[in-house]
């Protein structure tokens, strides 16, 4: 399925640059960063940042035996001290460059959050274990934070780590749209060059059975299997000039064609950015916790200062500086980082043991939002395996049933499957001029004479009948009917298909409606059938006899009205799938389909929607809470540990017991993320 600008879009060279290259391709741009995050601005490398957490962990390890932790050590020798400035320092500058370069993007932005309160944590806890360690060195007793500093910095990095894992799922969408593109195109003249080569007027040969490298106009005839862009599994018979889009699979004989759209103006180009957009807004709660984080650093920026200012003044400056330490530290966001991240590798645990695959967690943080499930009817609610249950010859010369055979032999549609398989022991007639009505059926000729498959809407559209007594007993019964037509346009039968619904289908459509979701069934199917199944599962609502670009209009329609669950399973669903608020893939459906989706189930349970919306209620009241138990401490604690209550009862936190709190808030995060459960 497309958007009309993509279904729309110029393939005339006037419109085209001349030589445009594919170098630079928006696509494969977008390809590679799916490897990274975005923080301030500063794009953080996965793989970059494993390796950084490998030396944290490396370094911290020794600092653990030979540094200070609540005044015992369990290795001291001779110039430990300097060992331990050693190893701080190479882990300080090396490991905790991606939160530098993180907290340079948002100061840039004038947008201080996460990437700013870990460096100035982190920052100020090397300083001070600098300046402890010159003193220890000078014969005084100083308390150093090594061990304080390796952990913080080994803990944000798992915390990073885990935020980056979850949301990579999100690229695999644009994998799939890649890899229906071939890596390779024949020129005319017989040489092979890679992609990035090509050109606009470029004249290639596609072999049979071989995939379209680009987009352009046909130079001779072929038949072509478009179902990524038409949602129909129907060849369509191209013509001189006729448009082939790169990704379509040539079916039956090598034909050339000349490359006219190259770049972002490609088809698959334009559905990847399309999918891409779907699922790049960030999450609500990252967004809230960005925001938590600048109120932080704001706050014990100006706190510690103030604090620094009034106890160098009244006090000493060793003390002053001890509070200032215990603010920066305290407040520094071990658990703030890792409050969504816990919970989100928590959640990929439980879901896949009911079978759900997550691939864009951000989607499920507005499952309050959702007010419709818009859900496919084939291969979603009923199981998809068509049988032909009648045949109907209304004129008694025509060998109905071996016509439409003929016509329907190139299709891997499950109607056009049904009645091939139907007519195995039939005659076989060779059909030729095989065309693709997109939302109707197919056309083509055998033995010189023209026929046209179509469905019940076309019959309407067309002023064309059947007398109700031929017709009703089926329909009724909630089969589907696909008519036969002549050259002039008589009915010369029908064949009578039908499907069975999954017996999970009610239970899920009960369970949606016990949670004030209204269900709405989608279908291309006609309104008794669909009338029929929607009556049968307890579907309140339902839109029949729908094209296949009708289903994007009819998710942003809903959406206007409530956030939209929508459950489907074909190539054509991925717009769809990426556009709902929440887009549920079935496990066996299309590669590409199932990549768009925010979600996979991947036994091809539509109940499992019901878990998936259980599960992500929880998950938002644990995020909820851990970011709470993350940031809210701090506001008693701040104010503390820069001993406004010192005067008073002679209270105060050190950097060591600040660091414990900062660490405990972090124990809090961590058990009640996994608290969070599949049980009611």
């Amino acid at each position: 399925m497309m958007t009309n600008k993509i279904k729309n879009m110029p393939h005339t060279d006037s419109e085209v640059t001349p030589h445009h290259h594919m170098k630079g391709d928006h696509s494969m741009e977008m390809m590679e960063d799916h490897t990274m995050m975005n923080h301030g601005g500063h794009m953080m490398h996965m793989g970059n940042m494993k390796k950084k957490l490998k030396v944290a962990i490396g370094l911290m390890i020794p600092l653990l035996l030979i540094s200070p932790i609540a005044g015992f050590t369990l290795i001291h020798f001779p110039g430990s001290e300097l060992v331990q400035l050693l190893l701080g320092s190479i882990l300080f500058f090396y490991a905790g460059t991606p939160f530098f370069s993180g907290a340079k993007g948002e100061l840039k932005s004038h947008k201080p959050a996460m990437m700013m309160l870990i460096t100035m944590g982190i920052s100020v806890a090397y300083a001070y274990s600098v300046y402890a360690t010159v003193l220890t060195l000078q014969g005084q007793m100083a308390m150093n934070f090594w061990f304080e500093l390796s952990t913080l910095i080994v803990i944000m990095l798992i915390g990073h780590l885990i935020e980056m894992r979850a949301i990579m799922g999100a690229g695999d969408a644009l994998k799939d749209l890649a890899s229906l593109v071939p890596k390779k195109a024949h020129l005319k003249n017989g040489k092979d060059i890679e992609l990035s080569e090509l050109q606009v007027g470029d004249v290639l040969l596609v072999k049979e059975n071989e995939k379209i490298p680009a987009d352009g106009k046909i130079l001779s005839e072929a038949l072509i299997d478009e179902s990524m862009i038409t949602g129909e599994s129907r060849a369509v018979s191209k013509k001189p000039n006729d448009l082939v889009y790169g990704g379509a699979q040539n079916k039956n004989q090598p034909f050339e064609m000349e490359v006219t759209t190259l770049g972002k103006e490609s088809f698959l180009s334009q559905v990847t950015a399309l999918v891409q957009n779907a699922q790049a807004q960030k999450s609500s709660l990252e967004n809230m916790a960005d925001k938590v984080a600048g109120y932080l650093f704001y706050a014990a920026l100006f706190v510690g200062i103030l604090s620094f200012i009034i106890w160098n003044l009244t006090a000493t400056f060793s003390f002053a500086l001890l509070l200032a330490v215990s603010v920066f530290v305290i407040a520094c966001p071990h658990a703030l980082g890792l409050a969504v991240p816990l919970v989100v590798s928590r959640l990929m645990s439980l879901s896949a043991k009911k079978g759900l695959l997550i691939q864009n967690r951000t989607a499920l943080e507005n499952i309050n939002q959702i007010k419709y499930a818009l859900m496919d009817k084939t291969g979603t609610l009923t199981d998809g395996q068509f049988k032909v249950r009648k045949v109907v010859a209304l004129n008694k010369k025509d060998n109905i049933l071996s016509l439409m055979a003929a016509l329907e032999k190139s299709s891997t549609h499950p109607l056009a499957q049904a009645i091939v398989q139907a007519a195995a022991d039939e005659p076989q007639a060779l059909a030729s001029e095989i065309k693709n009505i997109p939302g109707v059926g197919i056309s083509g000729k055998i033995e010189g004479k023209s026929y046209q498959i179509v469905n019940g809407r076309y019959l309407n559209e067309h002023q064309l009948t059947v007398a109700d007594d031929e017709t009703q007993e089926y329909l009724s019964l909630g089969l589907t009917l696909s008519y036969l037509l002549n050259d002039q346009q008589e009915i010369l039968g029908f064949i009578a298909l039908g499907d069975s619904p999954k017996p999970e289908a009610k239970a899920l459509v009960e369970g949606l409606i016990a949670q004030d979701i209204q269900p709405v069934m989608l279908t291309g199917d006609n309104q008794q059938t669909a009338q029929k199944i929607s009556a049968a599962l307890g579907i309140p609502e339902f839109q029949a006899e729908l094209k296949p670009e009708d289903k994007v209009r009819l998710v942003n329609t809903y959406q206007e009205k409530g956030g939209v669950v929508f459950i489907g399973d074909g190539v054509n669903d991925s717009p769809a799938l990426a556009t709902a608020t929440i887009g549920c893939a079935i496990g066996s459906g299309t590669s590409v389909a199932i990549s768009s989706a925010d979600v996979v189930l991947v036994n091809s349970n539509p109940k499992a929607v019901l878990d998936l919306i259980s599960l992500s209620k929880k998950m938002l009241r644990k995020m909820k809470q851990n970011l709470w138990f993350g940031a809210g401490y701090n506001i008693i604690a701040i104010p503390v540990a820069a001993g406004i209550l010192y005067p008073f009862i002679g209270l105060y936190i050190d950097p060591l017991l600040a660091a414990v709190l900062m660490s405990l808030s972090t124990v809090v995060v961590s058990i009640n993320a996994m608290r969070l459960t599949d049980k009611e």
